[in-house]
């Protein structure tokens, strides 16, 4: 039957062949030898009666099937993870992997320090796995409802969050426009029209999401646009004079008080920014037929408060001790402040 060939270890081979671009690469990165992947390969090809991979040009390139078997496949693997992840968590309290995505606005020098401090619990370590990624505006919010995030900080919810998640308030953030001191707006007349400005290219930060609206801040229509993939990229694109635009106030700070960067007064100022923390409220089994729930990552539909969710679904099981430990130290107003300003000190490109 497919289903007995379509295992574990199958699915992430697909993914190398995928990832890496052929079949030579994929059995260096697996240990393998090339002929073993392509019976591998072939033997699904086989069983599911469909041709897997183009091999017409040399390269491992997926067909339309294949995209589908590797969409799928990763779905599939990232349940498994979470399934071992729940019994861990069942069994010690302690999850086995804890992901956070963090906007690319927060400190990642207190993330850090947050990091330390959270292996430093006890001599042996808590056991758990972070994985730390970094996300972009809308980007944020949707790796944690996809459930590729366990804890997203720096999310700009503005509407009340779905069953499953809950949400608090992280703190505001300010903006600045910003340009180098040579840059021609530099000395330009307060304020700054968008008649002037769409003359002047813009920096952007391109918004991380892949299946939501992305999000776009302040562009205006026919303007020239750098788009960078972080907002320290941003920063280094405008410290160079290759743009303008909007700065996290925290993050220009020292710069402006060095005078590597000017801020101007434009036309169409940006306002603060509210930002929240959001988490995954861990479910017991699923309602039989919750299958759309399941699919969101958002099972058990409980409420802010911890209760029940609507008539069918299950009690919330407890939260893991490792979330629960971040979450403790996110109720602290001190941790919240620093997240937004401490941006100081060396440059750090993400994680």
């Amino acid at each position: 039957m497919p289903r007995n060939l379509l295992t574990p270890d199958a699915l992430t081979m697909m993914d190398v062949i995928a990832r890496t671009g052929s079949f030579a690469a994929a059995a260096r990165e697996m240990g393998k030898v090339p002929s073993a992947l392509t019976y591998s390969v072939r033997q699904l090809e086989d069983a599911l009666d469909v041709l897997l991979f183009d091999r017409r040009t040399g390269q491992a390139k997926l067909t339309a099937a294949g995209v589908e078997l590797l969409n799928e496949g990763r779905r599939v693997l990232e349940q498994l993870d979470a399934v071992a992840n729940r019994v861990k968590r069942v069994a010690t309290g302690w999850e086995t992997q804890l992901t956070i995505a963090v906007d690319d606005a927060l400190s990642r020098l207190m993330v850090f320090e947050l990091c330390e401090d959270f292996y430093a619990l006890r001599p042996e370590g808590p056991g758990t796995r972070l994985r730390l990624r970094t996300e972009v505006l809308a980007g944020t919010w949707e790796a944690l409802v996809s459930g590729q995030a366990d804890l997203a900080l720096g999310v700009t919810l503005e509407r009340a969050p779905p069953a499953g998640v809950k949400i608090e308030p992280l703190g505001t953030m300010g903006f600045v426009f910003a340009v180098a001191p040579h840059h021609p707006l530099a000395n330009a007349a307060e304020s700054i029209p968008d008649a002037v400005l769409v003359r002047h290219r813009a920096v952007a930060v391109a918004d991380s999401t892949h299946r939501l609206t992305p999000v776009t801040v302040n562009m205006l229509p026919g303007q020239d646009v750098l788009t960078v993939p972080t907002m320290q990229a941003k920063l280094e694109a405008q410290l160079r004079c290759m743009g303008c635009g909007f700065l996290p106030e925290p993050l220009a700070r020292e710069h402006i008080a060095a005078g590597r960067l000017v801020v101007k007064t434009v036309e169409r100022n940006r306002p603060p920014a509210t930002f929240s923390y959001a988490w995954r409220v861990p479910s017991a089994r699923p309602a039989i037929g919750d299958a759309h729930a399941l699919d969101a990552g958002l099972i058990g539909g409980a409420s802010a408060a911890g209760g029940t969710g609507k008539k069918g679904s299950s009690r919330s099981a407890p939260v893991g001790l490792a979330l629960r430990w971040w979450l403790d130290r996110l109720s602290n107003p001190e941790t919240r402040l620093a997240l937004l300003e401490r941006h100081a000190g060396p440059r750090l490109l993400g994680f």
